[in-house]
């Protein structure tokens, strides 16, 4: 053997699989401590701050969430999930005010309305690609606006649906009460990021990752991409669903404003301030922008400048958001 064959690398496949396994401990080390942060969170605050306060960020945290999951596994950015969301509320409190149904199977009816209509408009939209679905979910959510607009009968025009009771869960839990209902909420929360955790990790996430990299090299593997990017849209409309149907339950009321395109750009300010792709993101992103839009209210229109401020901010200076700062920094202390 000559020297040349001596000094010839020779791969240590021991030691890459022992990198891989040390840094998906660190991985999982990292979401145990996100997770136990927020559930400490989640107890101490309602001492703090107003729990209703808290319960609006919670249902906006899990309607970013739907857009963070879609934009950041599929690649498929959507002006039009407050169509979801609204239609969930308006169901929820439809039948809760007006057919007098329990509040379980009214929230279980805006959560299943607002996947029918994921499901046939993602039927749509997925047909295009880049700026094109984003256009295509933009037109589809305005004509559900302007639904609403055209049947007062139903949506009760610009007084919206007001009051929705809130009867007993179950038929044993008083959500009349504010901590009942905020702890219901932090449930929900928590699940929901479970959920979405468990796609993320699921072969369902891998593929969609693969197809959102590489659509036609993800097409000769034998994958769909046109499915998966619809079962994705379907996903997160019914996370959108469940946003809409908390935040009719909480506020009491829903109006037209729960299915205005702000809404729909809400959530994917949210998701730039706390991190495209990030769990957790979602979150952080609600904190803030609520937080701001609840203490500088006095100050009338210039909130809405700020939020432009915060958004050029987050595109030119931390693209990664709040969690892709916190992520470095935790990185550079291992």
């Amino acid at each position: 053997m000559n020297q040349a064959q001596k000094s010839e690398p020779i791969l240590d496949l021991p030691a890459t699989a022992a990198t891989e396994s040390a840094a998906k401990q660190r991985e999982r080390l990292l979401q145990t401590l996100q997770f136990s942060l927020l559930a400490l969170a989640l107890v101490v605050m309602p001492f703090l701050v107003y729990p209703v306060f808290l319960m609006k960020v919670i249902c906006f945290a899990v309607f970013t969430s739907s857009v963070n999951l879609l934009l950041g596994q599929g690649g498929l950015l959507s002006f039009g999930h407050a169509a979801f969301f609204g239609l969930a509320a308006y169901t929820t409190g439809y039948l809760a005010s007006h057919l007098g149904v329990s509040v379980e199977l009214a929230f279980l009816g805006g959560v299943a309305a607002s996947i029918v209509l994921g499901a046939v408009f993602g039927a749509v939209a997925v047909r295009r690609l880049g700026i094109y679905f984003a256009m295509i979910t933009l037109a589809l959510a305005q004509i559900v606006y302007f639904l609403a607009v055209q049947n007062p009968a139903i949506t009760r025009g610009e007084d919206g649906l007001q009051p929705i009771p809130l009867r007993a869960l179950f038929g044993i839990i008083d959500l009349n009460d504010t901590m009942t209902l905020y702890t219901l909420c932090a449930v929900i929360l928590i699940v929901t990021l479970m959920f979405v955790h468990r796609v993320t990790t699921s072969p369902f996430g891998k593929v969609l990752r693969a197809i959102r990299d590489n659509e036609e090299r993800a097409r000769t593997l034998g994958y769909s991409p046109r499915r998966y990017k619809l079962l994705a849209f379907v996903i997160t409309s019914g996370i959108a669903g469940v946003a809409g149907s908390l935040k009719a339950l909480v506020m009491q009321v829903v109006t037209l404003g729960d299915l205005h395109l702000t809404t729909s750009a809400e959530p994917i300010l949210m998701m730039l301030v706390g991190g495209i792709g990030s769990l957790f993101g979602p979150v952080l992103g609600a904190a803030v922008i609520i937080s701001a839009e609840h203490f500088l209210a006095p100050f009338g229109a210039w909130v809405t400048v700020l939020k432009g401020v915060i958004f050029i901010a987050c595109v030119l200076l931390f693209k990664q958001g709040i969690t892709g700062l916190a992520h470095k920094w935790f990185a550079r202390t291992k």
